[in-house]
């Protein structure tokens, strides 16, 4: 493919980086990444993937945009009140760049429908907020090979990790199973800086970009930890040895998807 003039100044400041120059942002052009969640980090890392020209994007995300949101999930804004969530994802990132193409997908995402939904991406990024959403997505990432970003946040902290099959542990891994029904506060109850949402977001688009153009080293194998209170980032090694886990060990027990009890938690970590 040839690049426009229009692109050329657009991707400018990418093309003249030596890791991923006119090659890179092909395949960035070329790469398909699902978002999952339209809400505190999956807005933020969905507007950074536009912006590179990540070619497809899709948003996965049920609800519709509510005041309560705006504090932090910059994608919307106050005329998108009441409007579905994917819908609002989707005309902010074409209005931000117009040569990305946005797959809305305004459901939940289940045991009956991920697999089906996550096949066609190259990426993953998993920006929901309840734990078991977040099992159910690893578990179908793992079953399907595909690569992911995790995060959440909640308060001042936010952690995340990427699992790219066959190189290091998945989710399941290091959190065997989701906690117990209110055992975790969620963000309703405990609160979050709308910032942190900007903060983690960003870092999971810039796990797919360095997956994309294949620069870098990604969070595979690590837990990165972020305490902005005391602006202190942690980076955790996670156990190498994944033959134990019920999911993407050497005898997995889990070999059908699960649907937990969906829990309302705002970005949990």
């Amino acid at each position: 493919m040839s690049f426009t003039n229009e692109q050329l100044e657009r991707y400018s400041r990418h093309i003249i980086l030596k890791e991923i120059g006119a090659k890179g942002q092909k395949k960035l052009l070329n790469a398909r990444v699902l978002v999952i969640g339209a809400g505190g980090l999956g807005a933020p890392a969905a507007m950074y993937l536009a912006a590179a020209g990540v070619g497809t994007i899709g948003i996965a995300d049920a609800d519709e945009v509510d005041l309560s949101n705006l504090q932090r999930q910059i994608i919307h804004a106050t005329k998108d009140l009441g409007k579905p969530k994917v819908q609002s994802a989707k005309e902010t990132m074409n209005e931000l760049n117009p040569d990305v193409t946005v797959n809305t997908y305004h459901t939940f995402v289940t045991s009956e429908n991920i697999r089906e939904i996550i096949r066609d991406y190259d990426f993953i990024i998993d920006g929901t907020d309840n734990f078991p959403a977040k099992f159910l997505i690893n578990d179908a990432c793992v079953m399907e090979k595909k690569p992911f970003s995790h995060a959440g946040i909640i308060r001042f902290k936010g952690q995340l990790m990427t699992y790219v099959p066959g190189e290091g542990p998945c989710y399941r891994c290091v959190f065997r199973d989701p906690p117990p029904k209110d055992a975790v506060p969620t963000c309703k109850q405990a609160g979050v800086v709308g910032a942190m949402g900007g903060v983690i977001g960003s870092l999971q688009a810039m796990e797919a970009i360095k997956f994309i153009v294949g620069k870098g080293q990604l969070l595979t194998g690590y837990l990165l930890t972020y305490d902005a209170l005391t602006m202190e980032f942690r980076k955790i090694k996670l156990p190498h040895n994944t033959e134990n886990c019920p999911v993407c060990g050497t005898h997995p027990t889990i070999t059908q998807l699960i649907d937990y009890e969906q829990a309302e938690c705002d970005g949990a970590l």
